[in-house]
């Protein structure tokens, strides 16, 4: 699937009357500035990377969520702990039968960031990177990031195979960051 799909396959999970993102292209990992290029062009799970680049624990927010099936949706922030800073915002959609049960049902609990969920449960996993966009805010990303509307930043596309197979597909795009 092209970059362009998979964005609008995972934003219309949740439509909305507002544009979430106004626009969206890709970007180069060679082109992409830092500090966003650090932050997203890698194969590990953002968890950690927001955790490392901020200093502090990340928590989870569900903005939306649905679940059909076995397939568990969600839109959701990251915040620093105890600090109400939003971070990130995220679009997940999970097959939720690539994992145990328990798994699954710490996921559902919707307590802890996703990423944090795999890592404490061993879950066996490979971060394909699919994409690096710069985005260009509408309305329902600049509400979610608290950001100015038509402000940009950047973000990644990526699939999270569980035990070889495709179970994650994600959207996740950095708050605004100054250049360091």
């Amino acid at each position: 699937m092209k970059p362009h799909d998979e964005l609008q396959s995972l934003v219309e999970l949740f439509p909305s009357v507002s544009p979430l993102i106004e626009r969206a292209e890709h970007v180069s990992s060679a082109m992409t500035p830092e500090p966003y290029k650090s932050l997203l062009a890698h194969d590990h799970h953002m968890t950690v990377a927001m955790e490392s680049f901020h200093k502090s624990p990340v928590e989870v927010r569900v903005l939306a969520k649905r679940l059909d099936g076995n397939v568990y949706c969600r839109e959701i922030v990251l915040l620093k702990h105890g600090t109400g800073e939003i971070v990130q915002f995220g679009i997940v959609r999970f097959d939720l039968e690539s994992v145990s049960e328990r798994v699954r049902e710490e996921i559902l609990s919707e307590k802890t960031p996703l990423g944090r969920i795999l890592i404490q449960h061993n879950v066996f996993l490979q971060i394909a990177l699919g994409a690096i966009l710069r985005v260009t805010a509408g309305l329902g990303l600049s509400e979610a990031l608290q950001m100015p509307l038509y402000g940009q930043t950047f973000g990644r596309l990526a699939t999270i195979f569980c035990n070889g197979q495709p179970a994650v597909d994600l959207l996740e795009i950095s708050a605004p960051l100054e250049r360091r």
